[in-house]
C-alpha cells in the first residue's frame, strides 16, 4: 500500500493524471453516467462493466474524484497482493506465500496498473482471490460454501475479463472430477460453483435480455474481437476496424456499422458478433500457415519482457514516478516468467495435487493469445505466474544449501535460462511505446480544445519517434485548427511519406492543399492554385472540390478545354456538386 499510494503522489501534479485517454476516458465517461443515475443504460454491454459499476459507486459516494479512486484501485492493488500471500502459503510453504505476495507487492506493472484507471486492478485482484480459493480447497478440501465463493469470483472475473468464463470451463471440470472421475459429490461441488458464477452473471445476463432481447452472459465483443487477432491483417495486437478510429467509443458503432453495411440489413449485437466470428474463422481455414505463424508471434508478444501497450505506457509514467522508474528496471515479465518456468519445473513432482493451477495457467494464457496481446490482456497471468516464480525463488535460495539440491535443480535451471533468453528477446520499442503514449494523451487535448498544448504533445511524441506517421497526421490537424495552414500540410506530407496507405493522412494532405489552393485563388495566384489543387488530387483523385476549383483556375487563366475536364472530373466524383454544375455549363456556353 504504501509503494502505490507514494506512486500516486510522484504523478499526482502531472498531466496524465488529469487527462484521460483511451478506455479511462470511456469509464470515466460511463462511471459518470452511472453516478447521474443512469444505473441501467440503453444497449447491451460492449465491454465488461464491473469496471464502471465500481468506478459509477465511488463517483456517486466521493463525486468524481480521480485521486480517492486511484487511492482506492491502491488499496484494492494491496488486497490483491495479501491473497496471493495466502494462496502461495496454502498451496505450499509460508516462504513461498511471502515470496509470491511480495512478489506482486513490489510487480512494477502491478503499480502502473493500479495508478491508472483501468479494470486491470480488478482483474488482478479478483484472479488472487480466486486462487486464494483455489488453494484452500486443495489444501483443506472443498466445502459447499468454497466452491460458491470460488464460482462469485469467477464470475465477477468474467464481468472485467470475458474471457475468464474459460477460467470456469476449467475449474468446473476440476470440481466434477478432481481425481479424473465423476462422482456425486463432484457434480454436487461443480453445482455450487455454478450457482456462485450465476450469483454474478446472473443480473448482468438478465440486463443485458431487457435491453437488448437476447442472451449475451457479460457483452457482445466476442466476434469483432476474435476478428482483431485473427485476420489478414493482424500483428498480434490490437488494430482498429477502422483507421483511426481504435477508441471504446468507435468500436461498437465500427462493428456494427461494418457488418451490416457488408450484409444489408439491420443486425442484433448477436448477429454482428456471429458474423465477426465467421471472418475470422474463414481466415483461419483459408490461411491456416499464415494463421500458425500469427499464433506463434502472439504467444512470443504475450511472453516478451516488455509491456505492450493499449493507450497509456509504463514508460510515460515511469517519467514522472522515480519510484516507478526503479522498479521496473528490477520486477518486470522478463524477470517473472523465467522464474515461473523455474517454479513450474520444481513443482512438477506434486501434479498430481497441482495440475488445476498448471491448468488454469495454461487455459488463460491461451484464452490471450486467441485473441490479440495488451499488456493489461496479459496482467492477469502475473498471479498465476507469480505463484510459481515464488517456487522457483525459494528452491534456487534453498539449492545453495546442498548438493542434492543443486543436483536437483539443474534441469529447473536450464529451462529457465532458456525461458530468460526467449522472453527478453527484442520485439518491441520502449520508445515506440512512450512516443504511442505522448501521442494518445495529445489526442485527449485535442478533443479537449486544448490545442497549443495538443500541438507541444505531438511534438514530444515525434521528438521521441520521428517515424511515428499517426503524430505527424494529428499534428497537422492541430496546426490547421490553429490557423497554420502551409504548417500542416508539412506535416500531412511527412505522415503520407510515412503511412502511404493511411487514407486518413492522404485525405488529411488533400484538404489542406485545397484549402492553400482556395486562398491562392481568391489572392489572385492562379499558378500556385494550380499546382496546389493538383497535389491535392495526387493523393485523393477524387476530390470534387479540388477538381472544380482546379478547373476554376485553369478557366481564368483561359485554359477552357482543361478546365471543361477538370468540371466533368469533378462530377464524375460528385454528381451532385451543383458548383460544378454550374461552371462547366458556364464553361460550355463560352
Amino acid at each position: 500500500m504504501a509503494l502505490r499510494l507514494t506512486h500516486v503522489l510522484l504523478i499526482r501534479h502531472a498531466l496524465v493524471f488529469n487527462v484521460l485517454s483511451g478506455d479511462a476516458r470511456g469509464y470515466d465517461a460511463w462511471a459518470s453516467r452511472i453516478a447521474a443515475g443512469d444505473w441501467m443504460g440503453q444497449e447491451v454491454f460492449y465491454q465488461a462493466p464491473l469496471y464502471p459499476y465500481v468506478l459509477g459507486a465511488l463517483y456517486t459516494l466521493f463525486g468524481r474524484d480521480l485521486l480517492v479512486a486511484r487511492v482506492a484501485q491502491a488499496a484494492i492493488g494491496s488486497l490483491a497482493a495479501a491473497a496471493l500471500g495466502y494462496a502461495g502459503w496454502r498451496l505450499h510453504s509460508r516462504a513461498v506465500g511471502l515470496a509470491a505476495g511480495l512478489g506482486l507487492a513490489v510487480y512494477a506493472p502491478a503499480i502502473f496498473f493500479d495508478g491508472i484507471l483501468q479494470k486491470s486492478t480488478l482483474d488482478v485482484f479478483l484472479t488472487a482471490i480466486a486462487l486464494a480459493l483455489v488453494a484452500d480447497i486443495v489444501a483443506r478440501g472443498g466445502t459447499t460454501r468454497r466452491w460458491a465463493l470460488l464460482g462469485l469470483a469467477l464470475g465477477a472475473l468474467s464481468l472485467t475479463r470475458e474471457n475468464a468464463l474459460l477460467l470456469v470451463a476449467v475449474v468446473a471440470a476440476w470440481a466434477a472430477a478432481p481425481r479424473g472421475r465423476l462422482s456425486r459429490q463432484g457434480l454436487s461441488s461443480t453445482a455450487a460453483l455454478l450457482a456462485g458464477v450465476a450469483v454474478a452473471v446472473g443480473p448482468v445476463a438478465l440486463r443485458n435480455f431487457a435491453v437488448g432481447g437476447g442472451l449475451y452472459l457479460t457483452t457482445s465483443q466476442f466476434g469483432s474481437n476474435l476478428y482483431i487477432g485473427n485476420n489478414p491483417s493482424s500483428d498480434g495486437t490490437y488494430v482498429a476496424l477502422r483507421e483511426g478510429r481504435g477508441a471504446p467509443e468507435f468500436e461498437r458503432t465500427d462493428a456494427t456499422e461494418l457488418a451490416e453495411a457488408a450484409l444489408g440489413r439491420r443486425l442484433t449485437p448477436g448477429e454482428v458478433s456471429a458474423y465477426w466470428t465467421r471472418r475470422a474463422l474463414a481466415y483461419v481455414r483459408a490461411e491456416p500457415l499464415d494463421w500458425m505463424a500469427l499464433m506463434a508471434r502472439k504467444a512470443a508478444l504475450l511472453v516478451n519482457a516488455e509491456e505492450m501497450l493499449d493507450t497509456e505506457s509504463q514508460e510515460a509514467y515511469a517519467e514522472v514516478s522515480w519510484l516507478l522508474a526503479w522498479l521496473g528496471r528490477v520486477t518486470h515479465f522478463g524477470i517473472l516468467f523465467p522464474l515461473a518456468v523455474v517454479g513450474a519445473w520444481v513443482a512438477w513432482p506434486r501434479r498430481a495435487d497441482l495440475w488445476i493451477l498448471y491448468a488454469l495457467t495454461a487455459a488463460y494464457a491461451l484464452s490471450v493469445v486467441v485473441f490479440f496481446v495488451f499488456a493489461r490482456y496479459r496482467f492477469p497471468l502475473v498471479p498465476f505466474l507469480m505463484l510459481f516464480a515464488a517456487v522457483g525463488a525459494v528452491a534456487l535460495a534453498n539449492g545453495r544449501r546442498s548438493s542434492e539440491a543443486r543436483r536437483a535443480l539443474r534441469g529447473a535451471a536450464t529451462a529457465g535460462l532458456v525461458a530468460l533468453v526467449a522472453s527478453n528477446w527484442p520485439m518491441l520499442s520502449p520508445d515506440l511505446m512512450r512516443a504511442i503514449s505522448a501521442h494518445n494523451l495529445a489526442t485527449a487535448l485535442q478533443e479537449d480544445g486544448r490545442h497549443r498544448e495538443a500541438l507541444a504533445g505531438f511534438e514530444r511524441a515525434l521528438a521521441i519517434r520521428p517515424d511515428y506517421g499517426p503524430a505527424y497526421n494529428n499534428l497537422g490537424t492541430v496546426r490547421m485548427a490553429l490557423g497554420d495552414a502551409l504548417g500542416a500540410r508539412a506535416a500531412f506530407r511527412e505522415a503520407v511519406r510515412l503511412q502511404p496507405n493511411s487514407s486518413h493522412a492522404r485525405t488529411n494532405l488533400a484538404n489542406a492543399c485545397y484549402d492553400l489552393g482556395v486562398d491562392a485563388l481568391e489572392r489572385g495566384a492562379l499558378h500556385e492554385a494550380e499546382a496546389l489543387f493538383r497535389e491535392a488530387l495526387d493523393v485523393s483523385p477524387h476530390h470534387a472540390r479540388a477538381w472544380n476549383n482546379l478547373g476554376i483556375a485553369l478557366a481564368t487563366q483561359g485554359r477552357l478545354d482543361d478546365a471543361i475536364a477538370a468540371f466533368r472530373q469533378a462530377l464524375a466524383a460528385d454528381p451532385g456538386l451543383a458548383d460544378a454544375q454550374r461552371n462547366l455549363e458556364k464553361a460550355l456556353g463560352k
